[in-house]
Formats: C-alpha cells, structure tokens, sequence
C-alpha cells in the first residue's frame, strides 16, 4: 500500500485556524512544510502533494470579496520553492506539484521538472490538471475555457512533448571529464523537432539526464475522456473521494484503458483520495472530526460552493426546493454534478429547504466532515485495507482534506503507520533511491 499525503487546502478553507493545524505560524511560514516533510518521512509515506490554482474565486455574488475575507481557496503560492526547501531537510519521502497542460508550456514545464528532480535527488512527480476554472483562465488571456476534449487532446501532447525532451539527452551523455575539459557527448544529445496541433517545440532541454529519467506523471481523470487520458500518460492516478463501489468501477475502466493502450494495469496504482481522521479511541476521532463544523462560516460555504459548483449562491432566495435550484444550476452550465445533486438524491428532489438549513448541510459535504473516516488505527486500517483490496492492491491513498496539518501527520505516523505495518501492508523502511522506485514497490 502507497500513502501520499494532500498539503493543498490545509492554510484554506477556515482549516489554517484549528488547534494542531498551523499553530502560531501562518502561510506560509516554510518551517511548517520543513516540519511535515520531516513527519511524513519518519512515517515512511511516499509523497507529500500539492495541488493548485492561479485565480482567486469571484463567482460569489460576482466578487472576489468573500474569498479574501474569509480564505476560500485563498491566498496560494506556487509550491515548487516551499517544497524544494523542504525536500532539503529530508532524503527519502517524494514531492508532487500541480501544473495545467492547458495554460503552460511543455518545454518550460518540462525543463523545470528536471531541474527539480536533480535538486531533490530524483524525489519529483508533477500531477496535471486540465483547468476549469474561468478565473484560472482569464489570467492567461483565454476568454473563455478550452473545450473539454481539446483540453484532454492538449494534455496528451503536452506529455509527449515532455518526453521527448526528457528522452533527448541519453543517461549518459555528461562526460565531465577534468583532464580533456570534455563536459557531454554531442552523440548523446538529440533533437525533437516536435511540431504538433498546439505545440512547436524544436528542443532539446538545456539541463544534464534527470536522476529518475522522467519524473513521474500524476493525473486525475473521472470521465471516460480523463480515463483515457490517464492510460495514455499517468504513471500514477490520482482517483477521487467517492463511494468504493464507484471507485471499483473506475479502476475496472482504468484496466480496460491501460489494455488499449498496450498497457499492464498493475504498473499503474491509483491513489484514492481519502480523509481520515485517527486517534487512539473512537471518542477522541470523533471529537476531532467535529471540529470540521466549526470551520466555515455559512457565508464561507456559499463562497466554496460558488467557486467548485460554477454558481452564485448568494442569489438563493429564504426558500427553495433543492430540484428547482439544481435546474437553474444546469441551465446556466455549471457544474451538474455538485452539491446541490448530491442534496437532492440524499433528500428528494422536491424536498424545500431554507438558505440556513441548505448551508448547514452543504457544510458537512465540502469539509468532507460526512466523508472523513474517524476512529481508532485499528478501525481506519480496516477501511483502507477494505478499499485497498476491493480495487486491486495497486496503488493506495491520498490522505487529503487535512483537519490540521501537523497533527494529522503526527497521529498517521505514531498510530496508523504501525497498524498498517502490523498487517504487513506498509513498509518499514525506504528501499527505493528515487521517487518512481518507492512508488514501484510491491
């Protein structure tokens, strides 16, 4: 079993305030991630990750006004310095980063990946992400959003430009050589000459052979088109938080995609996205859990909804039935498939409900309080080695949606590491050298 562990929302999202979360520091105070790269590495867990976005939400009531005040996916730095200052302090745990094929450049990217991975010692994974968010993408001068297919087409090149370049220079094409003053052999150095729908690229990198030769690719895909995308160039998948018959589902159809492309399914792990919340008696789990309900104001929830769903929920009136509203939702294009869908399956679709009432349960949906898996090691173990098990004993979880950061970190490496261990499901020590070798382990 692979553990990765989810750094992206842990200073949002009203989780920046909760005891054992960022204590006397605030974002974002480099110790902080020094510290639980040093707490994931005595774990032993494989990666710290990332993810990301470039826009700051205005969709609440056209503003980014509520965002600000009340730290909805905001403020945010480009990771890549916080984690390579603490990949500095660490030698063996991963770090994964968040970048969008549909905004950048594959050249950039990709020379900047390799230049990562030589300053980690081949410790470096990059996940891409597709961008749906208008915000995201008026900052790069789209007017609008790429269509959902040609986002996926330009990811698929993207990685195949990436590729190139890393391929272009051989392993051992640096001489170095002190007496001749020889630095690289002019055989071992390729060009690329890649001339594609969205990218012209003559190539090759500027920078010496990548200590794991190509970083590894981290990507998420749901839809049938993602799905694919994910066989044709995810080395790992990161699958979402969803109901484990779903997630059987998706790793059946992540299988057959692999096949198609001439693919083994089981060189590809999926790391599902999972909240957990372990302490050493249910009691205090589940007291830990409920501070959950106390990070967001309700105004703070209308914002998150706004921004995830594609909607403006300040428009709500005091009344409404949750099938009218998801109707609107649709006819605006926003998003079909959020909260307010999962509301209406759970409690009919012609259930009304007030503003309040609405808020308070959409609360429980986007701190993930109803999804987190509170209790004791022995019980979160049960879960995840059910789960690990049911989806094919590839890949493992993202341990994602942190209460508080440093806390959770300490209580998985004391409590659930060495129930894990016990079980003979998680390793003791680090035998891989580089990041793609830990994730190879079996």
């Amino acid at each position: 079993m692979h553990l990765a562990f989810n750094l992206s929302t842990t200073h949002n999202n009203g989780r920046w305030n909760l005891p054992g979360a960022w204590d006397d520091r605030t974002f974002p105070d480099v110790t902080l991630y020094e510290d639980a790269a040093r707490l994931a590495e005595r774990a032993c867990l494989d990666m710290l990750f990332s993810g990301d976005g470039t826009g700051v939400p205005d969709t609440w009531g056209g503003s980014r006004d509520g965002a600000v005040k009340w730290g909805v996916f905001f403020p945010r730095v480009d990771m890549l310095p916080v984690m390579a200052a603490a990949s500095r302090v660490t030698k063996h745990v991963g770090f994964g980063l968040t970048y969008s094929t549909t905004f950048m450049h594959p050249y950039y990217l990709a020379r900047l990946m390799a230049s990562l991975d030589h300053l980690t010692n081949g410790r470096i994974a990059m996940n891409l992400v597709t961008s749906t968010r208008r915000t995201d993408a008026a900052n790069f001068g789209f007017d609008q959003l790429m269509e959902h297919g040609a986002r996926y087409e330009r990811m698929e090149e993207f990685v195949a430009v990436c590729r190139q370049l890393w391929d272009a220079t051989e392993a051992d094409a640096m001489v170095w050589d002190r007496d001749s003053g020889v630095v690289g052999d002019p055989t071992k150095v390729h060009d690329v000459h890649h001339a594609g729908r969205f990218f012209k690229v003559e190539g090759p990198l500027n920078t010496p052979p990548a200590p794991q030769g190509r970083p590894v690719i981290v990507q998420a895909g749901g839809s049938p088109r993602g799905v694919q995308a994910s066989a044709r160039i995810a080395d790992h998948v990161f699958g979402g938080d969803m109901p484990l018959e779903v997630q059987v589902k998706q790793r059946a159809a992540l299988d057959i995609a692999l096949r198609a492309e001439g693919r083994d399914p089981d060189s590809v792990g999926v790391l599902w996205q999972t909240p957990i919340a372990v302490r050493e008696t249910d009691r205090e789990a589940r007291a830990y859990r409920e501070m959950l309900r106390g990070s967001m104001s309700p105004d703070a929830v209308a914002v998150y909804l706004s921004y995830i769903d594609g909607y403006d929920f300040s428009t709500l009136p005091a009344h409404f039935t949750l099938g009218a509203l998801r109707e609107q939702i649709i006819a605006t294009q926003a998003s079909p498939n959020g909260v307010v869908t999962k509301l209406a399956y759970k409690f009919g679709a012609d259930t009304t409900i007030s503003r309040e009432d609405f808020l308070e349960q959409a609360l429980l949906t986007v701190t993930q309080y109803e999804n987190t898996v509170a209790g004791t090691p022995k019980h979160v173990a049960d879960v995840l080695e059910e789960r690990f098990e049911a989806t094919g004993c590839r890949g493992g979880f993202m341990i994602g949606q942190a209460i508080a950061v440093i806390a959770d970190l300490q209580s998985i490496g004391d409590l659930l590491v060495p129930e894990l261990q016990r079980r003979g499901l998680f390793r003791t020590e680090y035998r891989g050298r580089t990041l793609r070798e830990t994730l190879a382990e079996s």
